[in-house]
């Protein structure tokens, strides 16, 4: 299994949906943003990989990254 990056976006038919960086179908639809935003971590831990929440106009409100940082972090 490839790690992707997880998105919590808004989902078009309401509420809330996770989906997988370059992904064109959710991979879980939710009734609101905290229940997508615990989703897209929960999937982001198991593969390692970044967890992104969007605000509805779409830009990004929180980061999380699960992956093999550097430490210490550059810059």
């Amino acid at each position: 299994m490839t790690s992707k990056n997880q998105h919590a976006v808004p989902h078009p038919d309401g509420g809330w949906g996770v989906k997988g960086a370059g992904n064109e179908r959710f991979t879980s639809r939710h009734e609101t943003q905290a229940e997508a935003a615990k989703a897209a971590r929960d999937i982001a831990k198991k593969q390692e990989s970044e967890a992104f929440v969007h605000r509805k106009d779409g830009t990004i409100r929180e980061r999380d990254s699960y992956g093999n940082d550097p430490f210490p972090p550059k810059g």
